[in-house]
């Protein structure tokens, strides 16, 4: 027999449930992906929440971890110019960090976990990490195991990784009309071929990119892992 899995978003608590949670050493994870940022003609500005949400739900389904709401702001300075994209400075959204991080605490929260969707937001989140001990996961250093997927390795952003993972999560978002090649990065907000994408190759990305996340939560924390990962 396998552990049930009993991890939950913080949100569906009440605070008493949540205060018990954190009193009994919970690892809370903060998924982190833009509420609103352009991801060329063809994906929806919540590309990086959706996937954000995703990751956070599918490592409650793994693990007992408490899943904080997706933080939907960000540090994402390529993309000031497109409409409805919505952005931080770099101090700014540190701040932000930084007061989520420490208000967690203050409740009696030892041990953290960021989920990072975005490029530009690795440097600043590496430093919040260094600062408060938490542990940082990127999501586009993890899931390597399903890279053999890609036929199209350039690029990196609405590309055909991430409009594969957006054909699996909620393909009726993706305009398929507009789904070619980003000649210009500065025309369309987006670099790389997602032409080749395809819900399949976005589930096995998701898949692998849990994978190591899980991997790595267990690791920091072993009193966490599912009882067939325990020596």
């Amino acid at each position: 027999m396998t552990e049930a899995p009993t991890g939950v978003w913080l949100e569906d608590l009440t605070w008493p449930e949540a205060k018990q949670r954190f009193d009994a050493d919970a690892v809370v994870v903060v998924p982190i992906g833009a509420a609103s940022k352009a991801h060329g003609a063809h994906l929806p500005l919540k590309t990086d929440a959706l996937t954000a949400r995703a990751l956070g739900q599918k490592l409650i389904e793994r693990l007992a971890v408490v899943a904080a709401p997706v933080v939907g702001f960000g540090y994402y300075p390529a993309f000031t110019s497109f409409a409805g994209s919505q952005h931080l400075t770099a101090d700014t959204f540190k701040a932000l960090m930084r007061e989520l991080i420490a208000s967690l605490m203050a409740h009696g929260v030892k041990r953290i976990a960021l989920i990072n969707t975005g490029v530009s937001t690795e440097k600043p989140l590496d430093e919040i990490a260094a600062e408060t001990g938490a542990l940082v996961l990127h999501m586009r250093l993890i899931g390597r195991a399903a890279e053999g997927l890609i036929e199209h390795k350039d690029g990196g952003h609405a590309d055909e990784r991430e409009t594969s993972v957006m054909l699996a999560l909620d393909p009726r978002s993706v305009r398929m009309a507009e789904l070619k090649p980003a000649a210009d990065f500065k025309l369309s907000a987006a670099t790389g071929d997602p032409t080749r994408a395809s819900a399949f190759k976005g589930e096995r990305l998701l898949a692998a990119r849990i994978d190591d996340m899980v991997l790595a939560l267990a690791a920091r924390w072993p009193d966490i892992a599912p009882l067939s990962f325990r020596a």
